[in-house]
């Protein structure tokens, strides 16, 4: 298998454990030798990516919409250069499909309007449109409807500039903002990521700016002579019929708007998104809401040299990644909270000392990213006391339960020389998570009881989920920490575990909200329910071992393709083997007793050998699939260091047994919470 990784020396250091012994007779040819050095080199290279600072970050990535969008705000706000524009436009041609289109995840079909996108930022680089990687694109585009049959978002960005009349576009009124909180489509009935892009939204569609354009975009268009074609009305009694006879209303509002009251709604939807705006200069540490907030405040008359403006631009140098061959794409997001209590929770997992330096550095920035005040999750929950983590550096404005449930967990992994400072921090944590708990008994990512179907139904949102209900993945991530935390007979941890089993698909799988899909649920709700008590010859479990047997792939790794969010009979836990989907996979099985040491799965070994015989030189595996989540189908996400942090917590807990967290005393607990 190559070298043995260096050890790490030094008092309290980690270091692999000796695998030079001679094979037992009969062992495979990766067997837990080579599994043991496998997991050495994994655990080393992830040590070696910590921050100075405790963290751990893996670039977070999307699709080039993102990196479109970046050039059209600055066309629009007249700060894009040169370098900006030909550096992203090389990142933008490296994605190009061979067909001449975009997709929205590795290995995916074309998509029309990341393709739209792609194009216009290229033709804003120069590119020439008669050459022949800009002809097939526009080809394309025109195959599937032109831009009039492209999402919204993108016309909205097509229409900053003329090329899409403002007129023929859904409306949203900023008096959105005075709608009382009982009414059904208020600003708090969408969830956080879809009202903090909506609220400056609604300020950019009054203003309905437009910039000269550079150049036309008739070759996008299926009928240059009628580029906005009119589409009959759905009927009357239908959602969409209702909807769009609305949103006609709404039009004609426009037009008549009371001033007084429409200057009134723009100037509290401003002064709502300066309130939001995080210490970094970002909203809610993602890049829909902040291009469009610095968009709307320019329009109500923020110069960039105003302060607001200034940290919101600053904001993206430190979401943008520079390649080492000279492009430049960015990030949607970034997951450092994640990254970091995932890597703890791996790390322990894999042998390495609770009271190791860099678990305690880890815990220490952990400790520091606490969250203890007020945001939007006050509107349900006025009288709860904070205390959670959100994803990014930077977002006091929306913890959430998922981290929140993760980094506790990783708090109780960790020996830490202050445990009254940890299990105050944990304390808070979990009373803040049991806050959050739906009516339902189960547990959305930002907000509760976020469930009306309404604000999915409007012509505006057709960009993906705009609402947060309860989720498996996030449920269980939960149910996990309260069992872990002596709370497994609490009545609210037996609400959510019975909302689990309810859910649980015919196949015997969990739909994953927030990763790659089926296999993502699965491994997460396992391992919670068997942590919370529910024996591994339980129905449900038996069910879904067997899912996971039929869908192990030959090779013997999982993979699930992001076309199961739209066509599950199909590609439910189908796909090319990646080592994060393996590593869930796994994770499921052997909290259900299908270990070496339990049943003996010849699916886990198969597995294990998975990764072993795949590994990189380096110690991590190679991913280009996207097994992250954003909107389930619509946004798509690579999480670049899932491929490392997930298959070194299987291959721990492959070769060492059940997760573990500390006693009171500061040694480990392996397995005492069950």
């Amino acid at each position: 298998m190559g070298d043995r990784p260096p050890a790490l020396l030094g008092t309290g250091r980690w270091q692999p454990e000796d695998t030079d012994q001679p094979r037992p007779a009969g062992e495979t040819d990766h067997g837990p030798a080579d599994a043991r050095e496998a997991l050495a080199r994994a655990t080393t290279h992830l040590l070696s990516l910590q921050s100075s600072e405790g963290w751990w970050k893996g670039d977070l990535e999307t699709n080039v919409t993102m990196d479109a969008e970046d050039l059209l705000l600055r066309q629009f706000l007249g700060i894009r250069t040169e370098e900006q524009t030909r550096a992203t436009a090389e990142w933008i041609r490296s994605q190009q499909r061979e067909d001449g289109t975009w997709s929205t995840f590795h290995g995916g079909p074309p998509e029309l309007s990341t393709t739209v996108e792609a194009y216009v930022a290229l033709k804003l680089a120069g590119d020439d449109p008669e050459a022949p990687h800009m002809l097939a694109a526009a080809r394309y585009v025109r195959s599937a409807g032109g831009i009039a049959a492209a999402r919204v978002f993108t016309r909205i960005w097509l229409a900053l500039f003329g090329w899409w009349p403002w007129e023929r576009l859904p409306e949203m009124p900023p008096e959105i903002i005075f709608l009382p909180r009982w009414l059904p489509l208020n600003i708090y009935a969408f969830g956080c990521w879809a009202r903090q892009t909506i609220v400056p939204l609604t300020v950019v569609s009054s203003h309905r700016p437009v910039r000269p354009a550079p150049f036309p975009l008739t070759e996008l268009h299926t009928d240059p002579n009628d580029p906005y074609p009119h589409r009959p009305l759905a009927p009357a009694t239908t959602w969409d019929g209702l909807f769009e006879r609305l949103d006609k209303a709404l039009h004609a509002y426009h037009r008549r708007a009371f001033r007084p009251l429409r200057r009134l709604a723009l100037s509290q939807a401003c002064r709502w998104i300066v309130e939001r705006q995080e210490a970094d200069g970002c909203w809610g540490g993602i890049q829909p809401p902040a291009v469009y907030s610095l968009i709307a405040l320019h329009l109500e008359g923020y110069e960039l040299e105003h302060p607001v403006m200034k940290a919101g631009l600053s904001s993206f140098d430190r979401f943008t990644v520079h390649t080492e061959d000279g492009k430049r794409w960015l990030e949607a997001c970034q997951s450092p909270v994640w990254d970091t209590c995932l890597a703890t929770i791996a790390l322990v997992d894999a042998g390495v000392p609770a009271d190791h330096p860099a678990l305690v550095s880890a815990v220490d920035w952990m400790l520091g990213e606490e969250i203890r005040k007020p945001g939007d999750w006050t509107v349900k929950r006025p009288g709860l006391a904070p205390g959670g983590w959100a994803f990014e550096f930077e977002n006091d404005t929306y913890p959430d339960i998922d981290d929140t449930a993760e980094v506790v967990l990783a708090l109780r992994r960790v020996a830490h020389p202050d445990p009254a400072k940890v299990d105050g921090a944990v304390d808070r944590g979990v009373l803040w998570n049991l806050g959050m708990q739906s009516k339902n008994g189960a547990w959305g990512a930002f907000d509760v009881d976020n469930t009306s179907t309404l604000p999915n139904k409007l012509p505006f949102c057709d960009f993906g989920e705009v609402v947060d209900p309860p989720s498996a993945d996030v449920t269980a991530h939960v149910v996990e920490m309260l069992a872990e935390t002596g709370r497994s007979r609490d009545p609210r941890t037996r609400r959510g575990i019975e909302w689990l089993l309810r859910n649980q698909e015919a196949d015997g799988s969990w739909f994953g909200r927030w990763g790659t899909n089926y296999i993502y649920g699965t491994g997460s709700v396992l391992p919670a329910l068997v942590a919370a008590g529910v024996p591994d010859e339980h129905p449900a479990i038996r069910r879904a071992v067997r899912w996971l047997e039929d869908r192990q792939n030959a090779d013997g790794g999982w993979g699930e393709d992001m076309r199961s969010y739209d066509d599950p009979a199909r590609w439910a836990g189908r796909g090319d083997s990646t080592a994060s989907q393996t590593a869930w996979a796994l994770m499921a099985l052997l909290a259900a007793g299908e270990g070496p040491k339990d049943r003996a799965n010849p699916a886990v070994e198969r597995g294990a050998e998975w990764l072993v015989r795949t590994q990189l030189p380096e110690g991590t595996w190679d991913e280009p699939q996207f097994t992250g989540t954003g909107f389930p189908w619509d946004f798509s996400i690579n999480y670049h260091l899932y491929r490392l942090v997930f298959p070194v917590t299987a291959l721990g807990r492959y070769l060492n047994g059940a997760p573990g967290t500390i006693r009171a005393d500061g040694t480990p607990a392996i397995g005492t919470a069950r």
